[in-house]
Order: C-alpha cells, then structure tokens, then sequence
C-alpha cells in the first residue's frame, strides 16, 4: 500500500479528522516535498555542472607572424602550464590563447586587464609597468642556467672594425624600435662609448634580428645589433659575421594582470617555477623558469631613460 510516510508526511487520518481536512493537509505536505526534491535537484545539477567546468585561465599575446603559426609555437608550452596547474590544483585547467594584430594592442591586453597573464620583452615590461604599477612578475625564462641574455654588436667578418668606437662614419642596422637589445642597450652601449646616432653616417630599424645579421652579412651596413642566440644561428649557416661587442639584459618576464585572484597567480607560478616538460620549453627556446623581482628590470629602465641623449643634437629623436 503506498505510504505518505515515506514522501515525508507525518501525522495520519485519525477519527477526530474530516477527510476533507485531512487530504488538504496532506496536499500542501505534498505540494512541500515537491518543491523540497526539484530544488534538490536543481542544486544538484549545479554542483554538478560547477565541478566538471574546466578552470580556465587567458594568455595573451600579439603576432608577429601568422596568428597560426603564433598558435602552434605557443600551444606545446601553454598546455605544459594546463597540465602542470591541474596537477597542482587537483582541478581540469585550459590555458586559452589570446593573439590580436600589434604589439600595442598586445601590452594593451595585459595593461588593461584582458588577459590573465603575458610573456613580455624587459622593454615591454617596464613600459607596461609605468601605465600598471600593479601588474606582477610571475617567473622570468631561464637561458642556460642564467636570468640574463646577451646582445651582440656585430661586423662583417672582413671588416677593418674591432672596436664599438671605431663606428664614427659608418653605417649601423638595429632591430625593432621597441626591442630591449636592437635598441635600447645597443644604442646605451655605442653612447657609452662615444658614439651617437649623429655621428653614424646613416642608422636603420629592420624590425627582426635575423635580419639585422644578414643586412650586416651582405655588406648593406657596416655594423648591427642582435641578440646572441639569433647571432650564433646566422654564423652556423655560413652568415659571415662577427661580433665586437657583447652586452647582457635581463631575459624576460611572464607578467600577470593586476587583479587576478591571489590563489591562481600563486598556482601559476608555482606552475611555471616547477615547469620542467622538454617540449613546453623546447617551443621557446629557453630552459625553464626562475623566480623573479621587479629590481631586476633597473638595467632596463636606466637604458630607456638614457635613451633620448642618444639623438641629441639630431633634428628629432628617432
């Protein structure tokens, strides 16, 4: 016989109760436990649909190739940090890639909080830093054991120069105008030894330091600046040059938002600190992750500053 007991209705027809009463109760215990089971369930299906949602956290970065190259380079390290973030927090993680068109748009993600975090040159940071004081350093690339990376000042193999101050009356290529090393500290190092873009006979940006190195290598200016690992490349094969001066810079910074939840900054860095998955560097070319602080980009700041005493008596600062 079915029980009204067993849906949560206590009390009984009893001989004092008209039947009309008693049905009337039972209808609004009824109506009750109803209510009771699909709010159960509801919360049930919540709980459910919170627990299996992957945890997902933005990357952002700007294209300085195809966007679908830019992928592929960055998808083995990025799901490298997924799995290292899941088996930290015990929770699925996605990493999710963000690219947009320019560099600008690119700090801008990071500036205004429209990704979690970025990989950063030193230069870019420092900017970044100026517009977002909160913006935080996660963990800086490790070069072959080193939280620093060198920059070349490179000749022709034939060349008669040896030294930086022999560079009065010649030509000289730099790679980006906002690269840390094409740029900043090059032209810091020519400056501290007493060269100026005045007294070059004409100064170019190409943009990318491979070619600074074959421009250099082709005779269509006489010296340039690039950094060593693109410089030990171009030698390799066969790119007659050499270098005459070397000149070192902190590597760079992965960089988080500058409100992003304590607990995921902190999972991120353990994440990348413990990073050790020889295709998740391999894509990048470094060797993993060490800690790091906002001192460590003073070097940077000092060349930025010093920067413009390097067009001095030009027209208009380059």
């Amino acid at each position: 016989m079915f029980s009204l007991l067993r849906l949560g209705i206590k009390g009984e027809f009893c001989s004092h109760q008209t039947p009309s009463r008693w049905l009337g109760e039972a209808a609004r215990s009824l109506k009750a436990v109803s209510w009771a089971v699909a709010l159960t369930a509801l919360g049930a299906i919540q709980w459910t649909s919170m627990a299996s949602a992957k945890v997902s956290v933005v990357f952002g970065t700007y294209s300085s190739d195809k966007p679908s190259a830019m992928v592929a380079q960055l998808r083995p390290t990025l799901d490298g940090i997924a799995k290292r973030m899941s088996e930290i927090t015990g929770e699925e993680v996605e990493v999710r890639l963000q690219v947009v068109g320019s560099y600008d748009a690119g700090v801008d993600l990071i500036v205004n909080g429209e990704v979690d975090f970025m990989r950063l040159g030193p230069a870019s940071y420092v900017k970044a830093k100026d517009r977002n004081p909160g913006l935080q350093i996660l963990a800086m690339e490790n070069k072959h054991g080193k939280k620093t990376f060198n920059g070349i000042i490179a000749v022709r193999t034939d060349s008669d120069i040896t030294e930086v101050s022999q560079l009065h009356g010649r030509s000289f290529a730099f790679g980006s105008r906002r690269s840390t090393l094409g740029r900043y500290f090059s032209q810091l190092h020519l400056m501290r030894n007493g060269v100026f873009a005045r007294d070059l006979v004409k100064f170019e940006y190409l943009g990318r330091h491979d070619k600074v190195g074959r421009a250099v290598g082709s005779g269509l200016y006489d010296a340039g600046a690039l950094e060593s690992t693109t410089f030990d490349k171009l030698v390799a094969k066969g790119v007659p040059i050499r270098a005459i001066a070397i000149f070192s810079n902190a590597t760079r910074p992965w960089v988080a938002r500058a409100d992003l939840a304590e607990n995921v900054e902190a999972t991120l860095r353990q994440a990348l600190i413990s990073l050790t998955d020889p295709d998740a560097l391999a894509a990048l070319r470094f060797d993993g992750f060490f800690l790091g602080d906002d001192s460590e980009y003073d070097p940077t700041r000092e060349a930025i500053r010093a920067n413009p005493g390097f067009f001095s008596q030009l027209s208009s600062t380059q």
